[in-house]
């Protein structure tokens, strides 16, 4: 029987200014914890917004993407034979910016790309610091303008997999339709498996007030049906959250017949046995 992998393949670190630790803390972590693969994928820096004049903290700086793309690269090197690194990076896709990411997309060497929806033009629905762009709008509208977006990410051919897929319900808001938001997440699967693009289970929605990884169970259940490959992440922020509740998502997987993983080297997209 071919070995099973464990993997976590979305963390961040102190260069993001709202993570903290060290790469290589991140790395030495995954050592002590047992697992075959981490991917270090910090944030991509602000392209639209001037962070001087933004809330602080969102994304490194321009001038620390190749800093980080060089360090992350000699830890590859470092710790080769006591763990596969692989040199990641979510980049956000920010709908007419597209020229902009796929510079950085296509400049570095990256193993995989995250393709994460954060902000709706200056708005990042992620961020507990901008709840008030909540107010006075729909929620279904809201919804609807978020998926449009993973959509179009999705249709970019930028990333390899796609990130936190409804991380648009971290802080609790859902619309009242229910149908309406179960038809939205159909399209937007179908889409994602048209392009040929993966999705991450994220765990770190279990520790944030929709209480429920991101995707919810029934993304997942048809991503699943629609042979849509699923890769696992905790988004950790901190050295000491690598991997965390991993665990709860692979037997989530597992528990809905998924039997692989996807993982990633050189922007190829390699399939492994489940770790339960």
């Amino acid at each position: 029987m071919p070995a099973t992998v464990r993997i976590d393949y979305h963390t961040h670190h102190e260069r993001c200014g709202h993570a903290e630790g060290r790469l290589e803390d991140y790395v030495r972590r995954a050592i002590e914890i047992g697992l075959d693969e981490i991917g270090l994928s910090d944030h991509m820096p602000l392209l639209h917004v001037d962070p001087a004049n933004y809330y602080p903290g969102m994304a490194m700086p321009m001038e620390e993407l190749p800093r980080y793309v060089e360090e992350a690269l000699r830890l590859k090197e470092k710790y080769r034979g006591q763990i596969d690194v692989r040199v990641g990076l979510e980049g956000d896709y920010i709908e007419g910016y597209e020229e902009a990411i796929e510079r950085i997309v296509t400049g570095y060497p990256w193993d995989y790309v995250i393709g994460s929806v954060h902000f709706l033009g200056e708005w990042d629905i992620s961020d507990s610091r901008q709840l008030h762009g909540w107010e006075g709008k729909r929620v279904l509208d809201v919804y609807e303008r978020y998926y449009d977006a993973v959509q179009k990410a999705a249709k970019t051919g930028f990333y390899d997999f796609l990130g936190h897929l409804d991380v648009i319900k971290r802080f609790g808001h859902r619309p009242e339709d229910e149908e309406a938001e179960r038809e939205l997440e159909r399209r937007t699967l179908e889409v994602i498996r048209a392009q040929g693009v993966a999705i991450e289970l994220n765990a770190s929605g279990l520790v944030m007030p929709c209480a429920d990884m991101f995707p919810k169970r029934r993304m997942l259940e048809t991503a699943f049906e629609l042979g849509i490959p699923v890769t696992v992440g905790s988004d950790a922020h901190k050295p000491e959250r690598v991997a965390l509740n991993l665990d709860r998502a692979v037997a989530l997987l597992a528990d809905i017949g998924c039997r692989e993983l996807a993982t990633f080297r050189e922007r190829r997209r390699i399939m492994r046995p489940i770790g339960a």
